[in-house]
Formats: C-alpha cells, structure tokens, sequence
C-alpha cells in the first residue's frame, strides 16, 4: 500500500494537486479497504504521534499579530460555529426520518465535529454505535477528498510544494533540534491534554503548548524539518480511508443514499458559511473555507499549512466549532432523548386510555 500511495502522491504532485501525500493515502486506502486486501488501521502510537507531528508544526506557525486580529472575528467566528450546530443537528433529525434510525442516532451522525470523542459516547447516549461510527468516517473522509480539490481548482492554488519556510535557513537551528522539540512537545502536549481530558489530545494538546511556547518567543528559530511531514500527511490518509471495510459500508447500506446525500448538504453549506465568514471578517475566501470545512481537523490544518493559508486563524476557528459540537452535542442529545421518552410516555398513556375506552364500548 506504501508503494502504491507514493505513486499516487508523485502523480498527484505533477498535477499541482493540493496536499498531494494526503489525498494520494486517502484514496488508496479507501480502495484497499473496500477491496477487503487493505492492512488493519494504523496503531493508535502511529496515528498519535502522526497528529502531534502536524500539530507542533502548527503551533510553530502561530503569529501574535494574527491571534488579535481573531480577537475582534471571534463574534463572526463563534457564529458561524452556532450555525454549524443548528445544521447538524436539522440534518440529524431528517436521516432520523428514515425508519431505521433513531433521532439520537441521527444527531450523533450528523454532528460536523468531534468524531472521536462523539463515536466514544454513543452508546452511553443510547445511539446505535455502529451507524455512528460509520456515519461520522463517511464525512472524515468526504471532507478529506474534496478538499485538495477544491483548494486546487476552485481557489487555483497550487499546493504541491512545501512553500517558504517561516524563518531563513541561516537563522534555524540544527535538524536535531527540531526533532528533540518536536519529540518532547509531542509526549508534553499529548500527556497534558489526556490528563484534563481534552478532546483529541494527540492534535490539540501539543498544538496548545507549541503555540503558547512560540508565542512566549521561546522557540523562534526551532523549525520541524520538512521532511517528516510527508509520514504525518500519509497516516493521517491512511487512517481516514481504511475505516471503508465492506463490513462498514454494509451496515450503511439501507441508510447510505440519504447519509450521503446530508453529508454532502452539510459540506455545501459550510462552505457557504465560510464565504459567509469570509465577506464579515474580511479575511480571505480560502481561509474562511478551511475555517469552516466540518471535520477532519488534522487534514485541514495540513492542507491550511501546504496552501500558505493563515493557519492561525484557520486552526483557531475550527477549535472553536470542535469544543463547541463536543459540549453542545450530548447536551442537545439529551434534551431530545427525554423529549423523545416523554412524548413515548405519553402516547403509551393514550393508546391505553383508548384501549380502556374501546372496552368500555363493548361491554356496553
């Protein structure tokens, strides 16, 4: 598969594809695993390590200037992440129209964030987990296809290179300095983050810290050497594409034309929101996109990072729709799980009076 995804991604390169590694592993995998000959899904240490790799790059790329200007957007930015909870949850209660899908389901597959932490609660919720599980892959890796696509052909950016680096070659420290900060922010980050129990911790905990350690002018001159971002960007793909087993697809199958079709609403109109965000705040129209794709937090920031975006203020909008779909959407489940008994309550109490009633009649 490795030798496959390397073709791909010289292919896609030549192309001028945007994050040409990632889109190249998405694709193979998801091939692979429909074709049942593709391997198991990476190790969680891989998969751990492959985000906190993209996450201190990030948190390197953090700018002082940009985190104020964000601070006059946050109203525009937490707006748009309000409006992206309505969504989800409007489009969860149309596939819960489907007879074999529950409201609960429905909200949890459609929720635009927090696939990990969501799909670990589902069945405390009551959701039927598997639909879960799969419902919230499905759009991972919608949003993970079309996004290189989208950056590349309808914002014309080319994103095959690695761009200029932040800082002159003359002023980076040494290769195996960025390999020991980038090593020991990973392992800090990521055990902070656990210990507190934030969400996705091998992507934010490590962010949090490498932004708070470059905003602090720590690490100025620390740069993670290019070359071990390509491994990040593959396992990344990797471990989107090979959750599409044909046991998965199966257990969609009734329900995956009308999954589908809301999976790729929601993906429109947040993009929509997006231009939305873009015409409020003024930034640009590319950066308000991947401010607002639903998902996929780490291809984002990978593709936000290759297109020479303003990762700042892409990474810290789309944290702010993550914490806000994990806080809001137990809650939300809750409210309609007890709307839901109460209303079963009641129309038990009916049909019984009714039953009473008719029984009445006969004996009379």
């Amino acid at each position: 598969m490795l030798t496959v995804t390397l073709l791909g991604w010289w292919l896609f390169a030549h192309i001028g594809l945007a994050a040409p590694d990632l889109f190249a592993a998405l694709l193979v995998a998801i091939v692979f695993a429909v074709a049942g000959v593709g391997p198991a899904r990476p190790s969680r240490p891989v998969v751990m390590l492959s985000q906190g790799m993209l996450a201190v790059t990030i948190g390197l790329s953090v700018q002082r200037e940009t985190l104020t200007t964000l601070g006059s957007h946050w109203p525009a930015v937490v707006t748009v992440a309000i409006a992206t909870v309505v969504l989800s949850v409007l489009t969860g209660l149309k596939l819960s129209l489907h007879r074999h899908v529950d409201a609960v389901t429905g909200i949890l597959g459609m929720v635009a964030g927090g696939a990990t932490g969501l799909v670990a609660v589902a069945g405390d919720l009551g959701a039927d987990e598997r639909t879960v599980v799969v419902a919230q892959y499905l759009r991972v890796a919608l949003v993970v296809l079309t996004m290189p696509l989208v950056v590349t052909y309808a914002f014309a950016i080319d994103a095959s290179s690695d761009g200029d680096p932040a800082i002159s070659s003359a002023a980076r420290s040494p290769w195996w300095v960025g390999l020991l900060f980038l090593a020991g922010a990973i392992v800090i980050g990521t055990g902070l983050a656990t210990l507190i129990r934030l969400p996705i911790p091998a992507t934010l905990g490590p962010l949090i810290l490498t932004a708070a350690i470059e905003l602090a002018g720590g690490v100025h001159q620390v740069q993670v050497p290019i070359e071990v971002m390509p491994i990040a960007f593959i396992v990344i793909g990797w471990q989107a594409g090979l959750s599409f087993t044909r046991s998965s697809i199966a257990a969609l199958r009734r329900i995956f034309v009308r999954t589908l079709t809301l999976m790729v609403t929601v993906i429109a109109t947040c993009a929509g929101l997006g231009a939305l965000l873009s015409l409020w705040t003024g930034v640009g129209a590319l950066q308000g996109y991947l401010a607002t794709t639903p998902g996929g937090l780490a291809a984002v920031l990978a593709v936000a990072s290759a297109s020479g975006s303003d990762v700042t203020f892409v990474a810290a909008s789309q944290v702010i729709r993550l914490v806000l779909m994990l806080i809001s959407a137990p809650l939300i489940v809750a409210l309609t799980a007890r709307y839901l008994r109460r209303r079963a309550r009641r129309a038990g109490l009916a049909s019984e009076s009714a039953r009473r009633r008719a029984e009445v009649d006969d004996r009379c």
